[in-house]
């Protein structure tokens, strides 16, 4: 056998309260796509960012090429060969692609010759990119190429993809593994992690999978079924959301000819959204990142208000009422931005459970704060969808992403909504986590709650929806009934293949 590339022996990092990595030990051969799997919390993060020169771990080494490794700062692993694409885009919109790619360089060349160097690249691996687009005017997919071009651009020996899909379309999945498929061929070893255990099975090599900081198995995906990779990583069989089905009660949220402006200027314009949706339903609306996804969710929840006949709740216009009311009124929302948006990160669990269920779990009385009662709140959360953190002051910031997604969508599920609109409910969460959600929401619409789930991953939307409609440049295709529908009509829907006539805004 050939040296591994990357070799981790006995990697250990403790945080107050929880052991992060525990004795963790793998190889990563050259040329190598290897997964890396667990539910959340079980120290993927950790982990890459050991390698990537973030975090520093308390015992253990590891060796690159045969020699050690131990960067101090991602600069360190960025020169040993370490590039590391990030769930979470570090972009600023306001600057082009050349400008952007330029910010993380030590030494950039001149722009001119850096954007030669960009177009060079990004049509030699299949992304194309102009570079000097703004940031701002591009799509999701299109700002992942930025990051891996930027990261391609460096050479990279070991390339690390912490999620890499979950803001793309099919056919973009496609072409970035391609992608990868030829970095594979030309000897770059890729560190793959997703929660997406189809495209785990499609694409890598090899798979180490952790539970609870521990390595508890390695597999070969092509061989394993999905669901045998997932009953290894939560070590217990996996439920599979279902619910009992009855004829939809009367329409409980109505949208007419919604129109709002977009508050960024980067944003999408809403433009002429009808939509019913009844008690007992759910509704699945499909489209790529920045369509506006986030628009529709801020007109809901009232953070952005239109004319007040285009949005009524049972068979009240509400449409220039703000987010109090609407709660009080039983409208109740979850953002997809779980970490600023949905929750305060330097807040408690406790204050960030009060923040929303203030009125509804009757955490405020005469103008005064139960601090008990959102204790017990918070705490109820935590138990009841398996949130792991050791207690209920520690603060949002503190949780990993998938943790705290269960945090946010357990706080509005728990206060009982009339209706409850929530965009991307399942990203970044584990396959376990992930049927925990969706049964939630499925036993609301089941108690006769209407449901609108916002989403970019198509199986959860097939998986849970009644009816489906997909959203591509702030309009809304038509509304069709879920079962039945083809990969290639969904494909059409998200791609804007439909007859509305719309108003502008």
């Amino acid at each position: 056998m050939t040296e591994p590339l990357l070799s981790i022996r006995g990697l250990t990092k403790a945080y107050p309260g929880v052991v992060a990595n525990d004795d963790v030990s793998f190889d990563i051969q050259p040329g190598e796509v290897h997964a890396l799997l667990g539910e959340n919390g079980a120290g993927k993060s950790t982990l890459v960012k050991m390698i990537y020169g973030l975090v520093k771990p308390d015992s253990g080494e590891m060796l690159l090429r045969g020699k050690a490794f131990a960067p101090s700062e991602p600069k360190a692993a960025r020169a040993s060969g370490v590039a590391m694409v990030f769930q979470h885009f570090s972009l600023f919109d306001a600057l082009s692609v050349a400008e952007n790619i330029a910010l993380g360089m030590a030494d950039p060349p001149a722009m001119r010759d850096l954007a030669e160097r960009i177009r060079a690249v990004s049509d030699q691996y299949g992304l194309p990119l102009d570079p000097w687009r703004i940031v701002g005017d591009l799509s999701a997919g299109e700002r992942q190429r930025v990051e891996i071009i930027r990261c391609l651009l460096q050479d990279p020996k070991l390339l690390i993809m912490d999620e890499p899909t979950s803001v793309l379309t099919p056919q973009e999945v496609q072409i970035l593994f391609e992608t990868l498929r030829k970095l594979k061929s030309e000897g770059t070893s890729i560190l793959y992690i997703s929660h997406k255990l189809e495209e785990i099975r499609a694409l890598c090599d090899e798979a180490t999978i952790l539970r609870l900081g521990k390595k508890v198995a390695t597999c070969t995906p092509r061989d394993t079924t999905a669901r045998e990779m997932a009953e290894l990583m939560v070590g217990a069989e996996l439920h599979v959301p279902s619910r009992e089905q009855k004829e939809p009660g009367a329409v409980r949220l109505a949208l007419k000819d919604l129109a709002v402006k977009s508050p960024s200027e980067f944003g999408t314009s809403l433009k002429g959204i009808t939509l019913e949706v009844r008690a007992g339903e759910v509704l699945g609306l499909a489209g790529v990142a920045g369509n506006g996804q986030d628009e529709l969710l801020g007109a809901l929840s009232g953070e952005i208000r239109s004319a007040n006949d285009m949005v009524s709740l049972d068979g009240k216009a509400i449409g220039a009422t703000g987010p109090r009311e609407r709660r009080r009124m039983g409208l109740l929302t979850a953002p997809e931005e779980r970490l600023g948006h949905a929750a305060a990160p330097d807040m408690s669990l406790t204050e960030n459970a009060a923040l929303t269920g203030a009125e509804r779990k009757g955490i405020v009385s005469g103008g005064f704060l139960n601090w008990g009662r959102a204790r017990g709140f918070a705490k109820e959360i935590i138990d009841r969808f398996d949130v792991r953190t050791p207690g209920t002051e520690n603060t949002a910031r503190s949780l990993s992403g998938g943790n705290l997604q269960k945090f946010v969508i357990g706080r509005e599920v728990m206060q009982a909504p009339e209706v409850v609109v929530v965009n991307q409910p399942t990203w970044g969460v584990d396959a376990s986590a992930a049927a925990v959600i969706r049964q939630a929401l499925l036993d609301l619409a089941t108690g006769g709650a209407a449901v609108i789930v916002i989403s970019q991953d198509l199986d959860e939307l097939m998986e849970i929806s009644d009816r489906f409609g997909a959203l591509n440049e702030g309009r809304l295709s038509e509304v069709r009934p879920a079962q039945g529908l083809t990969v290639d009509e969904i494909g059409m829907m998200m791609g804007g293949s439909h007859d509305m006539e719309v108003a502008d805004v």
